[in-house]
């Protein structure tokens, strides 16, 4: 069967067997993957229009527990210079960022331990009370279930957590032993069962990464069901065990984006940072991809080069206005338009 049929019956019953993913990713060509890109964006114009939704970033702490191999600010970075944002910080880049049009911030850091469910909640708290029509996110990685109780009774209204791999061989292979992806995947169905917008993702082109291990990927998503998808290419950092190895294909990346698109076609879907840094239009590739979100970074101008997954991340180096004008213009070379809104997950009326 040729991998043009297999897109077209994903595109039908939004899901495809262990094989057939398989499949697709260890024979798929460029023409196939075009298909797939062009079937993608008809969906997000049927589903969307030309809208494109926009959140600000607010890296708030690069302190981490971890030690995940790939990632810039793991513990074992000593030439990682710390911060933590303050409550009143923080606001300041939601007000900035409102007056620029957004309306989901992003509170995004390291598993940082100060920040307790009482200091989050607070945040959560304060956000909600200046900004009532604003919807919250958390990207904050694995807590505990009443963690993630708590900080939604403040508020927060969607959860970002990738899971990097479904495949717990490779997620070994990226991990210490101490993370393990059984726990990854708890925090997950925790996240959905207490009613966030629950987003999840990986990384393409990774260390040890197969067709195999993408199949996963699919077969878990597909079993998820989540409101969000984050996904990028593998970038490397000079302070990781990762250093040396070579950037995750743009191609490739793209194909995973457009496969997502066509098997959730609802789903919340960012161009995200790293397609941006990977590739000057990648953000623009992104959308024409399916893509539907792009996330501009609204922390403060002195620490962003210090939040650094990877090596040279973009947006480092312009304000909240500067960015969100940019990607207004990119995304007006392409046809599409940025809007001011939540950009909630639409649920279909079947759906319950």
């Amino acid at each position: 069967m040729g991998q043009k049929k297999l897109i077209e019956r994903l595109k039908e019953r939004h899901s495809l067997n262990f094989k057939e993913w398989e499949q697709l990713f260890a024979f798929y060509t460029k023409e196939d993957a075009d298909y797939a890109m062009i079937l993608a964006r008809e969906i997000a114009v049927r589903e969307f229009g030309k809208e494109v939704y926009f959140r600000g970033i607010i890296e708030f702490s690069n302190f981490c527990k971890n030690d995940c191999y790939y990632c810039g600010i793991r513990r074992s970075n000593k030439a990682c210079q710390r911060y933590r944002l303050e409550q009143e910080d923080i606001l300041k880049c939601c007000e900035e960022g409102y007056e620029n049009g957004f309306r989901t911030f992003v509170l995004q850091g390291g598993e940082d331990r100060w920040f307790t469910d009482e200091r989050m909640c607070g945040i959560i708290e304060a956000i909600r009370k200046r900004y009532p029509d604003c919807a919250v996110t958390l990207s904050v990685g694995e807590r505990s279930r009443e963690s993630y109780k708590a900080m939604k009774g403040a508020g927060a209204d969607r959860y970002l957590l990738r899971h990097e791999t479904a495949d717990a061989a490779h997620y070994a292979m990226l991990h210490p032993k101490c993370q393990t992806l059984e726990k990854r995947l708890s925090c997950l169905w925790d996240l959905k069962e207490i009613g966030y917008q629950t987003g999840c993702g990986m990384m393409i082109g990774s260390p040890g990464q197969t067709p195999a291990a993408l199949a996963k990927d699919m077969k878990f998503m597909e079993t998820l069901q989540p409101e969000m998808i984050g996904v990028g290419p593998f970038l490397p950092h000079r302070e990781t065990p990762f250093r040396d190895e070579k950037k995750g294909s743009m191609e490739l990346t793209l194909f995973v984006l457009a496969l997502c698109r066509i098997m959730l076609p609802r789903v919340l879907l960012p161009a995200t940072t790293a397609l941006g840094t990977a590739d000057a239009d990648g953000r623009k590739q992104g959308v024409l991809a399916g893509c539907n979100v792009v996330m501009p970074n609204l922390s403060p101008m002195q620490v962003r080069k210090k939040y650094m997954l990877y090596d040279a991340k973009a947006g480092t180096e312009i304000d909240a206005a500067q960015g969100i004008a940019i990607l207004k213009k990119q995304m007006e070379e392409i046809g599409y338009e940025v809007v001011v809104c939540r950009g909630d997950f639409r649920k279909d009326k079947n759906d319950d």
